[in-house]
């Protein structure tokens, strides 16, 4: 069975797989203005960094769609700007909601001002369709160069939800795994839960039971104890933001999972496109990380779970050190230490968009 496609542009809306819907049902949802997609981003119902940004490019689209054909460029670009902040404000952390953003406003300023704002319209919107198609062309370049790395390996230990789910269709950590199984081998997943929102047993264990693929449910505070008991081969996560230094903040317990790995020699793996490094930060300390409402944890899936009135940390991510990471699996290449080095070059090559 292939991937889900979770974005889809169709009948001049934007469908999605309603995130927050599973695993119990598989519902679709269509987005029609910025509004809603400022709120479906927020609220989770697409989320992963790459789909993410994807969904921002649409939702700008959306955004200027109806702004009057008749207005003059300074009008146009300011309503522009306004949209792209908007959505920009729905997740701060995952860099490719900004990257999307701010590919589609380049597009505007590299307009001839003699373009019509009909014209622009329809450009911004094709925009938005490269990008979703480049997802999928890059997702499985990701899939390939991971499968090379992995394919040693039999059990993979994985957190949170980088799979298909979290892009448009092939995923980033989970795309190897998917190559895999064309090419027939078949990984068996360990799959964290991923408190609070349980993105790893509502979403990762879903998507990996409808591709086939053999899989087992471990709560978070178990997986040191897994790797210890020598069932795991090797860890792949996912990535919302790669600073220049190759510091990774991904979910709230990949650094958990990156240390366990790390005293037990288990080489640990991040897979993520090249629009999610930031090299405008030198180290992970520079990333913002986002808070989410207590509620998530204290009040999960609508049932009471801890005292009322009592103080609540929840930061959605936290940061894995680059000394944690054996490697960096791209679209281009595997990235390997020394980051600093090497993701460098990579810039300097061009390929870093």
């Amino acid at each position: 069975m292939a991937p889900l496609k979770t974005i889809e542009w169709t009948e001049g809306k934007i469908r999605i797989v309603d995130q927050t819907q599973l695993p119990l049902y598989l519902t679709f949802t269509f987005i029609n203005t910025a509004e809603e997609m400022f709120w479906a981003i927020k609220t989770l119902k697409v989320r992963g960094a790459p789909a993410i940004g994807v969904a921002a490019a649409f939702g700008l689209y959306l955004g200027i769609r109806n702004v009057p054909d008749s207005s003059s460029f300074d009008f146009f670009t300011e309503c522009l700007q306004k949209t792209a902040g908007y959505i920009a404000s729905s997740r701060p952390t995952a860099i490719n909601l900004k990257w999307a953003l701010d590919r589609m406003q380049s597009l505007v300023r590299s307009t001839k001002t003699t373009s019509s704002i009909e014209q622009i319209k329809t450009m911004l919107l094709e925009e938005a369709k490269r990008i979703l198609a480049e997802d999928n062309h890059i997702c499985r370049a990701i899939g390939e160069h991971g499968f090379a790395v992995l394919k040693e390996h039999t059990t993979l230990l994985t957190h949170c939800n980088a799979g298909g789910l979290a892009t448009v269709e092939y995923g980033t950590a989970l795309a190897p795994v998917y190559i895999g199984k064309e090419k027939g081998k078949i990984f068996h997943l360990y799959v964290d839960e991923t408190r609070p929102l349980l993105q790893g047993s509502r979403i990762t264990a879903f998507e990996l039971k409808e591709a086939g693929i053999p899989l087992t449910l471990i709560c978070d505070s178990m997986a040191a104890t897994v790797i210890a008991q020598g069932k795991i081969d090797a860890v792949i996560v996912g990535a919302d933001r790669i600073a220049a230094n190759g510091d990774v903040a991904n979910k709230i317990g990949t650094y958990s999972v990156a240390l366990a790995a790390k005293a037990h020699a288990i080489p640990f793996y991040v897979a993520a496109p090249l629009s999610t490094f930031d090299i405008t930060v030198k180290n992970g300390k520079e990333i913002p990380i986002e808070e989410r409402p207590a509620e998530e944890i204290t009040k999960a899936f609508g049932r009471q779970t801890a005292p009322s009135d009592i103080s609540v940390y929840n930061p959605s991510f936290d940061i894995t050190p680059h000394e944690l990471i054996t490697a960096i699996i791209t679209e281009k290449r595997v990235i390997y230490p020394p980051y600093e080095k090497t993701i460098s070059e990579v810039t300097a090559a061009g390929l870093l968009i």
